[in-house]
């Protein structure tokens, strides 16, 4: 059998204030092509369908679209929820979504109530029983008194352990006549961060050791992380990685998804096919003057411009009205200035910066409390 696996579609997500919805379209339906053109059996989308949990009905529609697309030309659609992700939506959601053929997922079942999806691929007979591990918060399971009075490492420990349960409570429903399949959205130890993850969501609490996955499992389909990257294991566990690099920070991200052909009695194959259709996002450096001359040369990429010049009146204006796909306009390091008024230095921080501080006048240097901080401003901002 075949199936697409992707993730962490962050549909909705703006760059710099600016809207990419139709950049998001081409990319969901450059996804839709490619489960076309490779017949594929199933298509595993492993959470963060959208980049906040209040999303627009304009990225409802652009999603569901591109769902009930691959649900009409006979494709079986799994869909887990992830941390941007509304799992109590996708909860309600979930009866309307299975009468259009679409498994969607926000939080964790048995397999008796619906944790593991089965289905028959169409060509070959073969049949498929997919785990399914939604995103689940470290308050979920310990408890905002636990987070507090733990240490990182007992937190740890009684996360992993908690979510090791979870997979080998559903790896009971794999057998050797199955292509075995564990889709999860959540941070393997070792990963590599893409750049726009949520920190709060990837550090401390929220590791799980790839050891954690059934042995039993032909391929790990994880969503989280914005690198394509496999995670060396004793079975192929493997993320996706975003389709559209959501800030500059993945710029050197190459966005794919993944082709994968199992088997029960064979190992699975991975092809990674290329997404062409979202814009490519750079950092490009020089005077104004070079900048200029070179602009041909970047096409219509969204740019962060740093500026090889001090500060000037006009000098911004004068970068915008040469490349107007300028999103992010820096002066090198070398040539900024720091501006002072009566002898105070003003600087731009952000909200975890100013806590940083405030932990350090106080002398509160516990590592939990940070992450906790950012985690609440994660989910009060809809921030990433």
């Amino acid at each position: 059998m075949k199936f697409l696996h992707t993730a962490d579609w962050h549909v909705g997500k703006t760059l710099k204030g600016r809207s990419r919805l139709e950049e998001q379209r081409a990319v969901l339906r450059e996804i839709v092509d490619i489960a076309l053109r490779e017949n594929v059996d199933a298509v595993l989308i492993a959470g963060d369908l959208y980049d906040s949990a209040a999303p627009s009905a304009e990225a409802q529609r652009l999603v569901n679209g591109a769902l009930l697309a691959l649900a009409q030309a006979g494709i079986e659609v799994i869909v887990i929820a992830g941390n941007h992700d509304h799992a109590r939506t996708f909860e309600a959601l979930r009866q309307l979504m299975a009468v259009a053929g679409i498994d969607y997922s926000g939080m964790v079942r048995t397999a008796e109530e619906g944790g593991v999806h089965r289905f028959t691929a169409r060509a070959t007979g073969e049949e498929a029983v997919v785990a399914l591990v939604p995103f689940v918060s470290r308050r979920r399971i310990l408890g905002t008194e636990e987070i507090v009075t733990g240490t990182p490492s007992e937190n740890a420990g009684h996360y992993e352990r908690s979510v090791r349960e979870i997979l080998a409570t559903l790896a009971r429903s794999f057998t050797p006549d199955t292509v075995n399949i564990v889709m999860a959205h959540l941070t393997c130890t070792g990963g590599v961060m893409g750049g726009g993850e949520r920190e709060a969501q990837s550090i401390f609490e929220y590791h799980v050791s790839a050891q954690a996955f059934p042995i039993t499992a032909h391929y790990v389909a994880l969503g989280h992380l914005h690198r394509r990257q496999q995670i060396p294991a004793p079975v192929p566990v493997v993320y996706s990685g975003a389709p559209v690099a959501v800030d500059f920070g993945e710029q050197e991200n190459t966005p794919v998804v993944c082709l994968v052909e199992a088997s029960p009695r064979t190992p699975a194959t991975i092809t990674d096919i290329p997404l062409a259709t979202g814009k490519r996002l750079r950092t490009v450096t020089g005077t104004v003057a070079e900048l200029i001359a070179a602009r041909a040369g970047f096409g219509d990429d969204y740019l962060r411009v740093v500026v090889q010049e001090p500060v000037r009146a006009g000098l911004r204006d004068e970068v915008l009205e040469a490349l107007p796909q300028a999103l992010e306009i820096r002066i090198h390091p070398d040539f900024a200035q720091t501006r002072t008024h009566r002898g105070v230095q003003h600087t731009t921080r952000s909200p975890r910066d100013l806590f940083a501080a405030y932990c350090d006048e106080a002398g509160l240097q516990d590592p939990r409390l940070t992450a906790l901080f950012s985690e609440l401003l994660d989910e009060t901002t809809g921030v990433s």
